[in-house]
Order: C-alpha cells, then sequence, then structure tokens
C-alpha cells in the first residue's frame, strides 16, 4: 500500500505540470567506438560543412555495392563492415529505406545514384528506426556508432466527437491518429469499435512522443473517457504490482474481459448475425449465425479470448478453419482464412490476442472476409450483443488510491482543456 502511495505521489507529480520531459521508454545510447566530444553536435559531426546527397537502398543491394556507389572501393566498404561488427549488422539494411551520405565541399554535388568515384565520402548515415541512427565514419581512422535522436514526451489532452470517422474526427481535433490504436486496446473488450456512432465521445489524457516535432508513438494513456449518450465508460491506467499495468472503472472492476469485443483490427461488418439471410453466392434465404468482417487479405486474425484449439483446417464452404473451445461454456470459430498461424494445431492452447490466422477469402466467399462465430452451451449466439464474463476486479485496498487517481486525473483534463496550446 506505501508503495503504490508512493507511486501515486510521483504520479501526480509528473502529471501535475504542463511540460516536456524525455521519453521514458528509451535510455540514451551512447556511441560505442566514438564518444564526441561535448563541442561537437550529438550525431557525432559537423554536418553543415559538408554536402548532403540523400539516396535509397536498392533491391538486392548490399554494404559493399551501396558504399561503391557512394564513392568507396570494395576493399575500404569490407573494411568498414568490418569496423560496424559490434555495433550494426551491415547485412540488416533493407532495400527502399533512405540514407544520408555526406561529402566534403570540395566537389560538385551529384545526385547519389550516380556519384562520382572521385568524390571524398565523408560519412554515409543509415536510419534503423524513426529514433536510431547508425553513423559510418568512411575516412581514415574508420568508425561506426550509434546516434539515438531526442525524443521527447509532452502531456497532451485530447476531446473528439464523431461526426464522420474517428480517423478523420482525431486529425480534425489536433490529435495523432496514433492514438486510435491505443484506444482500441484499452476498450478492446467494451467498446465496439466497427459500430462507432455519430455523436459518440472520447476524451483522453496522454502522453506523445515526438521527435524533431513528428509525432512518432503514444508513449501512456493515463485517462479515457467513452461517452454515448448517458453512458460514460471511464478508464484509468493502474498497476496492482502483481498484475501489471490494466484499466479500471470507477468501481476498480477492469476492462479487461474474457473475451475482446472483436477478432481484428479496424475494418467493417459486411454481414451481420440473423436467421434469414439471403446467401451472396446460392441466393437461397438461410440463417448466418456469424458476423462478417470485411477486411483486405492477410489481416491478422486473433483468438478472442485464452483457450485450446479444437480444429485448424479445411472445412468446405468455411475454407480455412480454426475452432477453439475457451471453457465449457463458449466455442468460437474464424473461417475463410488464407492461412494459419505458424503452429496453430488441434491440441495448441492460445491466449486472448494470439494471432492464429490471416483474413482469407477460401471455400464458399465473394471476397475477403472473416466469417467469425461463437456458440454458448452448443447454441449460436450473436458475438456483438455476447456479455463477455469479467475478471478479477482490483483488490479493496487499492481503491482509494484508485479514488484518488480518477479526481486527480479528471481536474487536471479539465484544466488542459481550456489549453488551446495543447492541441496541434
Amino acid at each position: 500500500m506505501k508503495k503504490n502511495i508512493r507511486r501515486l505521489f510521483l504520479f501526480f507529480l509528473v502529471l501535475g505540470a504542463t511540460l516536456t520531459i524525455p521519453c521514458c521508454k528509451r535510455a540514451p545510447v551512447e556511441p560505442v567506438l566514438e564518444e564526441p566530444k561535448d563541442s561537437i553536435p550529438p550525431i557525432g559531426f559537423y554536418a553543415d560543412s559538408l554536402d548532403l546527397v540523400e539516396g535509397t537502398i536498392r533491391d538486392g543491394e548490399i554494404f559493399t555495392a551501396i558504399m561503391n556507389r557512394l564513392g568507396m572501393t570494395t576493399e575500404q566498404a569490407l573494411a568498414l563492415a568490418d569496423a560496424s561488427d559490434t555495433v550494426f549488422d551491415v547485412r540488416k539494411i533493407r532495400a527502399g529505406q533512405t540514407f544520408q551520405a555526406y561529402y566534403r565541399k570540395d566537389t560538385t554535388l551529384a545526385v547519389a545514384d550516380n556519384v562520382s568515384q572521385s568524390r571524398e565520402l565523408r560519412y554515409f548515415v543509415y536510419p534503423v528506426d524513426q529514433i536510431d541512427r547508425i553513423v559510418f565514419q568512411c575516412t581514415p581512422p574508420l568508425k561506426v556508432w550509434k546516434f539515438s535522436r531526442s525524443v521527447e514526451n509532452v502531456l497532451r489532452y485530447s476531446d473528439v466527437t464523431i461526426r464522420s470517422s474517428l480517423w478523420n474526427d482525431m486529425i480534425e481535433a489536433g490529435s495523432s491518429p496514433i492514438l486510435i490504436l491505443s484506444l482500441a486496446d484499452i476498450y478492446a473488450w467494451t467498446v465496439d469499435f466497427f459500430g462507432l456512432q455519430e455523436g459518440d465521445r472520447f476524451k483522453v489524457l496522454y502522453d506523445e512522443c515526438s521527435v524533431e516535432g513528428a509525432v512518432i508513438d503514444i508513449d501512456t494513456v493515463y485517462y479515457a473517457e467513452f461517452q454515448r449518450d448517458s453512458t460514460v465508460l471511464p478508464a484509468i491506467r493502474f498497476d496492482q504490482e502483481d498484475g501489471g499495468n490494466q484499466y479500471w472503472n470507477e468501481r476498480g472492476e477492469s476492462l479487461k474481459k474474457a473475451f475482446l469485443k472483436a477478432p481484428l483490427r479496424f475494418t467493417r461488418i459486411s454481414s451481420g448475425f440473423s436467421y434469414r439471410r439471403r446467401h451472396p453466392i446460392t441466393g437461397q434465404i438461410r440463417p448466418h449465425t456469424a458476423v462478417d468482417y470485411a477486411a483486405p487479405t492477410g489481416t491478422p486474425v486473433v483468438s478472442i479470448g485464452e483457450g485450446t484449439v479444437l480444429s485448424a483446417g479445411w472445412e468446405g464452404g468455411g475454407g480455412n478453419t480454426v475452432r477453439i473451445r475457451h471453457n465449457s461454456v463458449y466455442t468460437t470459430a474464424y473461417l475463410h482464412l488464407s492461412r494459419f498461424q505458424k503452429g496453430i494445431k488441434s491440441g495448441v492452447r492460445v491466449r486472448q490476442g494470439d494471432v492464429i490466422g490471416y483474413v482469407g477469402s477460401t471455400g464458399s466467399s465473394t471476397g475477403p472476409h472473416l466469417d467469425f462465430r461463437v456458440w454458448k452451451n452448443g447454441t449460436p449466439i450473436n458475438p456483438l450483443t455476447m456479455e463477455s464474463p469479467p475478471t478479477d476486479p482490483i483488490r479493496p485496498e487499492n481503491l482509494p488510491v484508485l479514488d484518488s487517481l480518477f479526481r486527480h486525473c479528471r481536474h487536471l483534463a479539465d484544466s488542459l482543456s481550456q489549453t488551446e496550446t495543447l492541441y496541434r
């Protein structure tokens, strides 16, 4: 309990100010083979004093070929690859990735796809991801180091009302659409993101990660609210120490349920649950005790809950199908898959959210979609109206801390909602 109170105090201390702080997800990475002096820019050299050429890695192009194209000999390129051995495996360079080449300012600038062999290449910079860069010093002494761009965490508040689509409305409200993924994870058990309606509203208090002004990720969502008419579903992040970070409502009930609301992300419902549907191929009127989710071929399909795979194989009109028994009451099926996830077969245990296959159009199908079915005690039920069993509530001794967090976050959200500068 004392530990949680201490955490609460620190949480309030951090949230109580509108600030810009270093992202806590990544620790600063120090150069491995070269440590720039204080007067040298963080990247390790003076880029402004050099000519910059940007290019793209070609299909099938290996490191020596890239460096040959940029003006180095094969022998020099091999020596540079050796210098990189403990820092970065040059075999991981990917086709299609952009790079930066820096040359001495005493020659005519050329494009990277046709560089003269006489030009002196000083540095080659390869982006590993949105943050990390591998810097190759191409003149003696050959050196290689990793440079991490500065990441900022900025506390944000967003208030979004659905008018057209969550994606468009999120952008119009000045928020990053990346936030949608976080909201979908938080409300995966309680909100059907395929059935959002005009007037639905999200309020979110969160940390936004950015690099050089560009948003790259959502670090932490501290508090969220989903509103539909008079219904309000609050969610607050709280760690019970032995249960990891979870989201809870005001009554101390976990938002995590036994089953997810849907077995895949961000698509549309092309056909609902019905006992009288005209079959799109045969034209006959017959029951369709399933929900069809239209989605591109290859979209990952996940198990909505923990369970045991009953079967994974071809089932006639259903095509590639996975059936999962979750307990003595519930069974689910996932039809028309293009393929199964590796290792999915009869008898295998799966956890909630595990990928079991990929959307396809196998069997009797008019196009790529997932036919999703649920049985309760052997009787088919509508997945969209199914009531998911709850998980364990928060421990009673943590309720006062949870209540304090709710009050503080709501007060902070109300304060930030008046600050227009927090919106992009």
